[in-house]
């Protein structure tokens, strides 16, 4: 790991048991556990099959103050799949995962929240913690789509004729 690239993260446990440390964001997942620095300085692999949530942070210790959003008010405005996820502990949290059905790991999610002024940045969700995961709704603003092309802007005469009036 380089200094540079550690992040802050607080893994909460299934037992509710936290460790607090530093991991390096793309090599922190193994086939079976997670590994970080913690607060000492020791390596520490986890089993993710004992994890809840490995959440970045800004802070170890939260924000002060500070009540933390759960699910969203409205629809989200970023980009990607809006998620509802029940935790085997009966926690329910919305988040954001990514729309590109490719990038999803096959050990777990990793999660915008909803809150952007908590002290959570985001959250790496392994599988085994969830007891249901539903997709709300795809939020895109349209922009990566390809534009229509000339010959779909015109409407043809006998599409128009073949069509039933609705009002």
């Amino acid at each position: 790991m380089h200094p540079s690239t550690h992040k802050k993260v607080v893994v909460r446990k299934l037992d509710k048991g936290l460790v607090k440390g530093f991991v390096e964001p793309s090599e922190f997942l193994t086939a079976e556990s997670i590994e970080l620095l913690d607060l000492e300085g020791h390596l520490v692999s986890l089993p993710i099959d004992q994890i809840k949530g490995v959440y970045f942070v800004r802070e170890f210790d939260g924000l002060p103050a500070h009540q933390e959003r759960k699910v969203f008010k409205s629809r989200p405005r970023l980009n990607g799949l809006w998620i509802r996820m029940g935790f085997k502990d009966a926690e329910v949290l919305d988040g954001l995962i990514s729309e590109n059905l490719l990038e999803l790991d096959s050990r777990g999610y990793s999660v915008a929240l909803p809150d952007v002024n908590s002290n959570n940045l985001k959250i790496f969700v392994p599988r085994s913690a969830l007891a249901s995961l539903e997709v709300l709704g795809v939020i895109s603003n349209g922009s990566r789509r390809n534009p229509p092309s000339a010959s779909s802007k015109e409407a043809k005469p006998e599409t128009l004729s073949r069509q039933i009036s609705l009002f």
